[in-house]
């Protein structure tokens, strides 16, 4: 009897119908602004378990919020992706970029496209992309419900009888269609394998190498614009600008490692070895020859005062102690044998990795629902009708520099236009 009450007050309340979304981040707030646009009629509900939502849009990019990446072409879009790259082809041809930069532009933010084609709001400030996005969902009558913890979901009986969404210490809620956009959550993934979806295991992406070695101590804020690390007895490889931390080594190079390999370095309990080359893939052959021609032209200088290949002053001095060269050693004096040990610690400096760390605060795992399961031309559940997807939830994810948010956009869009044209 209960129940039947329920049916009834649903189907005589809705005006078209209702939709509810699991998780009040940048996927699920984009699928619900874009419905509502789309469906006036609609009744859409998110719901955020926290006190605030947008918490990832507002901490990323160092507060700054790195919006997407000023790459246009879907083709070479996916490149970014170690998990979702065939997958997300169809939805960036229909959603990229291009779109993103427009989408926000028609809603008051302008963004700018820096050095390394990351893109933030001119403002270099989160909160813009955080306010337009609560203000446009609000304006649109979108209701947002926080401190709503989703517990549990029963499916629809049959077509007639609508989803029915568990919240902790609250009414249930029904719904017509209803999507998750959880990101990573082990306890929504489980909720997920009981309906029926795969689940691939997820394991961490995007974080930095713990390295505790004398040649980089008291080193954290230098950097190299361009570097190459390999991960010995693998055939991870990766290039880019290299940062030395507290802990060890992070930027991109170190993250799109961790990107590309992280399921290889889970295996691998994250104890490995690595190799870099401070000279962005330079042959030690070539730097045999420049280091050989430093030394007749520069014969009284000493090699410890003498930084070579715009490397910083200090980190150079570093290279040179580990090669065994005294600091007061002149060019003049070096021998054939520590001219070798000074180009092999530029190009083939060997590291051990013992443990990683969360870059930043900006988590993202390898892992999720098996893309098998959705149909990418509307984001909905291949197992489960009128349910869809959009984010990290999903087993994608991208490196950094804003292709995770992208793909959010992409994914929320097309998901609130298929809703909306229901």
């Amino acid at each position: 009897m209960f129940f039947f009450m329920l049916f009834m007050s649903f189907f005589l309340k809705k005006v078209n119908m209702r939709v509810v979304i699991i998780g009040g981040g940048a996927a699920g707030f984009f699928a619900a602004i874009n419905c509502a646009e789309k469906n006036a009629k609609a009744e859409i509900i998110i719901l955020e378990r926290g006190k605030s939502v947008l918490g990832k849009v507002k901490i990323s990019g160092g507060g700054r919020c790195n919006v997407t990446h000023a790459c246009f072409v879907p083709r070479d879009l996916v490149k970014n992706y170690p998990r979702g790259s065939k997958e997300l082809l169809s939805p960036f041809s229909r959603f990229c970029t291009g779109d993103t930069i427009e989408w926000f532009e028609k809603h008051g933010v302008e963004l700018k496209i820096e050095s390394d084609n990351r893109m933030f709001p001119v403002t270099d400030d989160s909160q813009t992309i955080v306010d337009c996005l609560w203000d446009t969902a609000k304006r649109l009558g979108v209701k947002v419900l926080t401190q709503h913890q989703f517990e549990k979901i029963q499916a629809p009986k049959n077509n007639n009888s609508p989803w029915i969404i568990g919240i902790r210490n609250k009414e249930n809620i029904l719904a017509d269609k209803v999507m998750f956009a959880t990101g990573s959550n082990p306890r929504i993934w489980k909720i997920l394998k009981n309906l029926g979806h795969d689940i691939i295991e997820p394991v961490p992406s995007l974080f930095t190498f713990n390295i505790n070695d004398e040649r980089i101590k008291g080193l954290a804020g230098l950097s190299v614009p361009k570097a190459t690390i390999e991960v010995l007895g693998t055939k991870l490889k990766s290039e880019g600008a290299l940062l030395i931390t507290h802990w060890g080594l992070s930027a991109p190079a170190i993250l799109k490692l961790s990107a590309w390999g992280a399921r290889t370095l889970n295996e691998l309990n994250y104890q490995f070895t690595i190799k870099v080359n401070w000279l962005s893939g330079a042959n030690i052959a070539f730097i045999l020859d420049d280091l050989q021609d430093f030394k007749e032209n520069h014969p009284k200088k000493l090699i410890f005062s003498n930084a070579m290949f715009d490397l910083p002053n200090r980190l150079w001095k570093k290279i040179v102690k580990a090669a065994g060269i005294n600091e007061k050693q002149q060019w003049a004096n070096i021998s054939k044998k520590s001219l070798q040990s000074l180009a092999i610690e530029l190009t083939q400096a060997k590291f051990e990795v013992n443990g990683k760390s969360t870059f930043k605060e900006e988590f993202v795992t390898a892992g999720g629902i098996n893309l098998k399961n959705i149909n990418f031309k509307t984001f909905e559940s291949k197992v489960c009708k009128n349910l869809y997807f959009a984010g990290e939830v999903l087993n994608i994810d991208g490196i950094t520099g804003g292709f995770n948010f992208q793909a959010a956009w992409t994914g929320g869009y097309i998901v609130g236009n298929s809703i909306a044209n229901f």
